[in-house]
């Protein structure tokens, strides 16, 4: 009997664009993809032996891998995935791999963001298209200090754009060392000297239970009626409902978001009618280069652990 593979989340339908899935027939695959949110991923996958999971657009905790009794394979885009119990999977036997990624696509949107809202490009864009010429007044990058919060591999290259930019860079992450931070070209500094002496903060640590909510009321305060917060990161990294009072309140100057504690984002959410906002809908993975390496990769994975020899295992 041959296996089903459930490719999820497929939102721009091309999937089939950048690997070739049909080919798994050969190997006794049948291939179904998902273009819209699971409302009800249990249901729908229960029959499925083999997934494959777009980022953490779908959450495979324990309790719904428990309910997923024929899951023998379970593909993500990426090495890491923090929707996923790797130790819930390991326990039912299934095998988690991940992929590569590219490393360009994240800190270029991130980047995008803040220039889009510096020079309020949204907003002008959306004038002249209204007849109107010239709204508002942006502000130049040079001279203002970026703070970096995590100076991961994606931190570091923010770090970078900043002083390209004729920016002054701080850093800081809980285990940032001054060598690290100077070698990014960043000066390490504390948590709160972070919010308080930056004019901009970009959000680049994982998300886990340690860093969720770790940007807080007292964080954004210190960031000022002027400071601009810039996510695209995870969403829970940021307290929700701190952001949009500073926001609505006017003691944060703005924010620049790629990431939702719910996405997709809802058609109601407040932050959609929040003032001086830059959102995109978690694109900072989403190019050409990375989808030929999520989707190619994640072919590899499948054909390879049906043949016996799974690649890019994932372990706890």
């Amino acid at each position: 009997m041959g296996q089903r593979l459930a490719i999820l989340d497929d939102y721009q339908a091309v999937a089939y664009d950048y690997a070739p899935w049909a080919e798994l027939a050969g190997d006794g695959v049948e291939v179904t993809v998902f273009k819209e949110p699971l409302a009800d991923a249990v249901d729908v996958l229960r029959d499925f032996d083999i997934i494959m999971a777009m980022r953490e657009r779908t959450a495979f905790d324990a309790g719904i891998l428990r309910q997923l009794p024929k899951l023998k394979l379970l593909v993500t885009t990426g090495m890491a995935n923090a929707a996923i119990d790797l130790r819930a999977a390991k326990e039912q036997g299934i095998t988690v791999c991940g992929t590569g990624g590219s490393p360009a696509a994240a800190p270029e949107l991130t980047w995008a963001l803040l220039l889009a809202f510096a020079r309020k490009v949204p907003f002008e864009d959306r004038g002249l298209r209204a007849g109107k010429w010239q709204s508002t007044v942006g502000f130049e990058l040079s001279g203002k200090t970026l703070g970096v919060l995590g100076l991961g591999n994606i931190g570091s290259q923010i770090a970078g754009f900043g002083k390209a930019f004729g920016m002054e860079v701080i850093a800081w992450s809980p285990n940032l060392t001054d060598a690290t931070a100077a070698a990014a070209g960043a000066r390490k500094v504390s948590k709160e000297a972070l919010f308080r002496e930056s004019d901009v903060v970009s959000v680049h640590v994982r998300l886990s239970e340690r860093s969720r909510g770790l940007v807080g009321e007292d964080e954004l305060r210190l960031l000022g009626p002027d400071g601009v917060l810039v996510n695209t990161a995870r969403g829970p990294i940021v307290d929700g409902a701190a952001l949009l009072r500073g926001l609505n309140e006017g003691w944060l100057g703005g924010a620049a978001l790629d990431v939702y504690d719910v996405e997709p984002l809802p058609a109601d959410h407040p932050l959609l009618t929040a003032p001086r906002t830059v959102l995109t809908p978690h694109l900072g993975y989403v190019t050409s280069q990375s989808y030929a390496r999520f989707y190619g990769e994640a072919f590899e994975d499948v054909r390879a652990w049906v043949r016996g020899n799974p690649v890019r295992v994932l372990t706890s």
